[in-house]
């Protein structure tokens, strides 16, 4: 099972430390963040499974942090959870009317806290709204997405694959295999921030596939960019013999061993322009069928 992400938004380094000390005693990965915007940046540079969020903050204050991330089609599906001195009921309404998934007041009871985070991380997979190795949303979210993506004009889908995973998680390992599925969601939200929009959705479909929809005036100079990045950075994920002979060597079949290319992104690529859409799934598979003629 995938270790989960926790991020703490506390400028109070006594209570952001306690909570950081023992989420990390309880196998959790756990980051911390003592402001807003800092808080908004680092969720962008790698979404968490839940976000602790306290009130009261140095610069921008939790409500709007949470309007933000709320507002923004990739970090939308995030649970949140409160927790601040303020006990009026007028707080606790605002914030769950911004979309937290719970509210807590200090002091509090730490045991209560790592359940109510607990809970929001199994509802999240239950629901299948995302996938625990990466973060990004998942399969209900993603066709979420799809469903209301059909109706509207100017969007491009990507269907997103990486050549030679298994072969790669097979030599390195399971642990490795999770740090390349990470760097992939970092790789692809780093590139839709250069080149994209706020409303540009990321998704992960599952094991090695990812999804992408982006505006559609863009998709070819957004696809070169991501293989290009792709291609070049992966090599840190293998060791220095590997990158110099530019494969790996598995067993085959037969007893011997297998030459297999160094992993590359293949990205099959479907717009309304291109093909008129009555279901979803012609979205999907004619995306996938794309992918699959692409070289990487």
């Amino acid at each position: 099972m995938a270790i989960a992400r926790l991020l703490i938004v506390e400028d109070d380094f006594d209570i952001s430390n306690m909570l950081q000390i023992y989420f990390s005693s309880q196998g959790f990965e756990v980051d911390v963040a003592s402001r807003g915007r800092q808080a908004l940046e680092k969720t962008r540079q790698g979404l968490p499974n839940v976000i602790i969020l306290d009130i009261m903050l140095p610069d921008i204050d939790g409500y709007e942090v949470c309007r933000t991330l709320r507002t923004n089609t990739r970090t939308s599906h995030i649970p949140v959870i409160f927790l601040t001195q303020k006990d009026e009921r007028s707080d606790k309404l605002q914030g769950l009317e911004l979309g937290a998934d719970n509210y807590i007041t200090k002091p509090f009871d730490i045991e209560e806290l790592k359940l109510y985070v607990q809970n929001a991380i199994s509802r999240s997979e239950r629901e299948s709204l995302t996938d625990p190795q990466s973060g990004l949303p998942a399969g209900r979210l993603i066709e979420d997405q799809l469903r209301k993506m059909i109706r509207q004009k100017g969007w491009a889908f990507m269907d997103i694959r990486i050549n030679g995973f298994e072969a790669f998680k097979d030599v390195y390992g399971f642990i490795a295999g999770t740090n390349v599925l990470r760097f992939t969601a970092i790789v692809l939200g780093e590139v839709v921030d250069e080149m994209g929009g706020p409303e540009d959705f990321i998704g992960h479909a599952g094991g090695d596939n990812f999804v992408l929809i982006v505006q559609e005036a863009n998709e070819e100079n957004l696809k070169r960019r991501l293989k290009e990045r792709f291609k070049e950075e992966v090599l840190t994920h293998y060791n220095f013999m590997d990158r110099q002979q530019g494969y790996l060597h598995t067993p085959d079949e037969n007893g011997g061993m297998r030459k297999n290319p160094l992993m590359s992104l293949a990205i099959g690529m479907v717009t309304p322009t291109m093909h008129t859409f009555s279901d979803i799934r012609e979205i999907t598979e004619l995306a996938a069928e794309a992918r699959r003629q692409d070289a990487g």
